[in-house]
């Protein structure tokens, strides 16, 4: 069965199955409508659809090799893009090794938070957490949130509520140094404990400006309509979904670096990837096109390289987080795909030549190669989207992606939402 409810696109992955008399039903857990897991029907006259699955025994000469065969789902053109198990292991942080017993327990520990107190609306979600400055708070928030919203028992967006308390302009860090990008800890080629280390702590960092900047998209353009239509459910479900992935990869960075003895916290960090927001700050079209599509997209490409040098090292640990980490992206550009041609198709616009249109006017430089296009076309960023193509905003001061790393930009700068009056 598809997971996304008919109804309002509600996750059937979170459904409850329940044995009727007609047989197993899957109730979707935001408005209890009961799909026959067989056929896709419901009772209150929608369909899910459906496709037949079956197990069948391998041919010769290997009949051991079991086959899942699924149906194809439709007429026309289509292909399997990827089949892989998919993680859902978010990682609390281990004891205090030795070699970090003069750190604070905020630093390493988490921190207990009182759920009975936690927000009404998706939208007051998403200010609370921008908010939040320690981390392992804005992990614990960030999974109760979408698991609310998920299982129904935050029901409202908050479209038309005024908020009492608006996002911030940077989003605070706790317990961290700030420095300007160039004078970050080295790195290093992964070729060394210490390299391998500050090159996790630069990870981290990025998650963690990752989670704010999936809850950013919600805060700021939640209330927008396309055509005088309001954003669909399905477009707050993906979103939530790449909030909790970014906050899965932090966890699991976390918890590596204090496995090798270090922590989060122990480098210096840098707040340059929060100036995309500010870059598409006006404009869903622009923060689609130049974080999901641009940004996003170039860690599919250098992502292998990092594994690679990690591997080479015979760190197989870390190799594991940052495979998890790599698959959960090719679904964040997809998610940043789906919604940017939604928004084409929504204002008659042509995809490719309105994202060659947004790059130019909101980024600076050339996207550089070598490509990843196999992972690229799975997200469903053809070639003709990023091939030849320069950015001509003079004003951007984003640097291009660094060798081993996902995207970082350059500045600490503010960022403006725009809010109904109080």
């Amino acid at each position: 069965m598809e997971s996304t409810c008919p109804h309002l696109g509600a996750d059937l992955g979170h459904a409850d199955i329940e044995d009727t008399d007609t047989g197993l039903v899957a109730v979707c857990p935001w408005h209890r409508y009961d799909f026959d897991l067989r056929t896709g029907h419901s009772e209150t006259g929608l369909k899910a659809c459906t496709y037949v699955v079956q197990v069948r025994e391998g041919n010769q000469p290997d009949p051991d090799n079991i086959v899942v065969w699924v149906e194809a789902p439709g007429e026309g053109s289509w292909e399997v893009v990827e089949l892989r198990p998919v993680s859902e292991d978010f990682a609390d942080p281990p004891a205090l090794p030795e070699a970090t017993a003069g750190v604070t327990d905020t630093q390493i520990q988490s921190i207990q938070d009182d759920p009975s107190s936690d927000p009404k609306t998706l939208l007051e979600f998403a200010v609370l957490i921008l908010n939040t400055a320690d981390p392992e708070l804005k992990v614990q928030r960030t999974r109760r949130a979408v698991n609310a919203f998920r299982t129904g028992k935050l029901k409202s967006i908050g479209r038309s509520k005024n908020l009492a308390v608006h996002p911030p302009d940077v989003p605070p860090r706790d317990q961290l140094t700030i420095v300007q990008p160039g004078k970050v800890t080295k790195r290093g080629k992964a070729g060394s404990l210490k390299s391998r280390i500050a090159i996790l702590h630069a990870l981290a960092n990025i998650e963690q400006w990752a989670i704010d900047l999936a809850w950013d998209i919600i805060a700021r353009f939640g209330r927008e309509e396309i055509n005088g239509e309001p954003l669909p459910h399905q477009f707050f479900s993906d979103w939530l979904k790449v909030a909790e992935d970014e906050s899965k990869h932090f966890s699991l960075l976390r918890r590596r670096l204090v496995e090798l003895g270090s922590y989060y916290g122990a480098h210096t960090i840098h707040a340059g990837l929060w100036e995309s927001a500010q870059q598409t700050s006006q404009s869903l079209s622009a923060r689609l096109c130049i974080i999901h599509l641009v940004h996003e997209a170039r860690g599919l490409d250098v992502n292998p390289t990092t594994i690679a040098k990690f591997r080479s090292a015979g760190d197989a640990e870390s190799v594991k987080v940052l495979e998890i980490i790599h698959h959960d992206e090719i679904t964040h550009v997809t998610a940043g795909h789906r919604w940017f041609t939604y928004l084409c198709e929504k204002t008659g616009l042509d995809p490719v030549a309105t994202f060659r249109k947004e790059v130019k006017e909101h980024f600076s430089g050339a996207l550089k190669g070598p490509f990843n296009e196999e992972d690229r076309r799975k997200a469903g960023m053809t070639p003709d989207f990023y091939e030849d193509l320069r950015g001509e905003n003079d004003q951007y001061t984003g640097t291009a992606v660094k060798p081993d790393f996902r995207s970082e930009s350059t500045a600490n700068v503010a960022v403006s939402y725009d809010m109904p009056s109080q």
